[in-house]
């Protein structure tokens, strides 16, 4: 399983998802964005104190994200993508 660093965030792309939430994308929206799962998060990123802030989504989340973001990764027969937290749009809360 990969594990990401730092704000990174492993998403398994759910391709024939066409409304978020019951709300209806426009064709415009959904060629920019696309739905996925939350498979793995890194621990979060410091800041310049040290401290260190955790991510906002965890495994299990679905989320709105950017169609070019992230780098598309294969871990056995599986395809995910991994981005950075500034690349997730919303959480999809049902």
């Amino acid at each position: 399983m990969l594990k990401p660093l730092g704000d990174r965030v492993v998403l398994k792309i759910e391709e024939k998802e066409q409304t978020v939430g019951g709300f209806v994308l426009a064709g415009s929206a959904q060629e920019k964005t696309k739905t996925a799962k939350v498979v793995a998060t890194g621990e979060g990123v410091r800041t310049l104190s040290g401290e260190l802030v955790a991510p906002s989504v965890k495994a299990g989340d679905q989320v709105l994200v950017e169609a070019n973001a992230g780098i598309d990764v294969k871990d056995g027969d599986e395809k995910y993508i991994i981005v950075g937290e500034a690349n997730i749009l919303a959480i999809i809360e049902e």
